[in-house]
């Protein structure tokens, strides 16, 4: 199987009548296999990244039928001006000789692109069929990013777990990843420069349940820059971006509210004589590392604090009569 950003060109001789009917449903006129450019593309994986992240093997299947019909640009830049192609056709293919370092078999999201033949874009035409252009990026969203470690969503339940970290676990010492599940929407590929896979040379945007990061960052690089007006479509893009943001931001607070309860809850039982007040503007001041921290040791000092109970228990009691103490049970 050929690697995920590998650019395949099919000539124009090889392409079916069924694809060629695929692509006329998004082409205002049908057009000969003579005028178009057909290419295919493997878009990413389930193996991790050097993100420290992965497609579960279900997120790839629905990313298959949202991305049929994305348009494929350059450098995640939504300009109107860097469309260059469109996908047609979508299917996950699995490799059963391979393993991923998840343990699980190898899956990968392929992809038919095409375009129409042109002077504007034949230098990306030659580019592509000679190995220029060929890495890619996937820009979409999904719904749960959750930590390999204890399971948590980290867009709604943030945890201290850093992806590329060993930890201790049941079944052994394991190293933390993120897999994103869920996907609801796909927003458009791009041709790149620095794949985030190693192996699939591939980068991938993907972005979290607000949306539209990628493209956020350009319309905030483009106020930094002193453009103050803004088009509908940007403002929209910037609207979500900010409400996803803002509801990161509450989930975040939350998470940090209770570790600042437990410590002054832990703290009252460790240190009996520290006033609660006290103990409040002290974690006030400390960050969500250091909470957790400080609750983890004051939750294992007062396990070892605690008495010891006998099964057997006794009262002891002095004998008016010789002075020897009798054990009564």
């Amino acid at each position: 199987m050929t690697e995920p950003g590998v650019i395949k060109h099919m000539d124009s001789t090889e392409i079916t009548p069924q694809q060629l009917a695929a692509i006329h449903k998004y082409t205002r006129r049908p057009l000969e296999a003579e005028e178009l450019y057909v290419f295919k593309v493997n878009l990413c994986d389930n193996e991790v990244d050097r993100d420290g992240e992965r497609f579960t093997i279900q997120s790839l299947y629905r990313l298959a039928d949202l991305f049929v019909g994305k348009t494929g640009i350059f450098d995640h830049n939504p300009k109107g001006d860097n469309q260059t192609a469109r996908i047609f056709e979508a299917q996950v293919v699995a490799d059963p000789g391979r393993i991923t370092s998840a343990g699980e078999t190898y899956h990968c999201l392929c992809a038919w692109a095409y375009m129409v033949r042109s002077q504007k874009n034949a230098d990306l035409i030659l580019e592509i069929d000679g190995g220029i252009k060929k890495e890619v990026s996937v820009s979409c969203a999904v719904s749960q990013r959750i930590c390999s470690i204890c399971g948590a969503n980290r867009l709604t339940q943030p945890c201290s777990h850093q992806p590329g970290a060993d930890y201790e676990t049941p079944t052994g010492t394991q190293k933390c990843h993120i897999l994103l599940e869920e996907p609801t929407d796909a927003y458009e590929w791009s041709f790149v420069a620095i794949p985030a896979q190693p192996q699939a040379g591939v980068t991938k945007a993907h972005l979290p349940i607000f949306g539209e990061e990628a493209q956020a960052g350009e319309v905030l690089k483009a106020i930094r820059q002193g453009e103050t007006s803004l088009s509908q479509t940007q403002a929209a893009v910037l609207c979500r971006y900010l409400d996803g943001l803002e509801e990161l931001a509450k989930a975040g607070e939350n998470y940090l509210e209770t570790l600042r309860k437990e410590y002054v809850r832990l703290s009252g039982a460790a240190l009996p004589s520290l006033e609660g007040e006290v103990a409040r503007q002290i974690c006030e001041k400390m960050t969500v590392a250091q909470l957790e921290h400080c609750n983890r040791a004051m939750e294992e000092a007062s396990q070892r604090r605690k008495p010891v109970s006998l099964q057997l228990g006794g009262d002891w009691e002095e004998s008016s009569s010789d002075g020897n103490r009798n054990f009564k049970i």
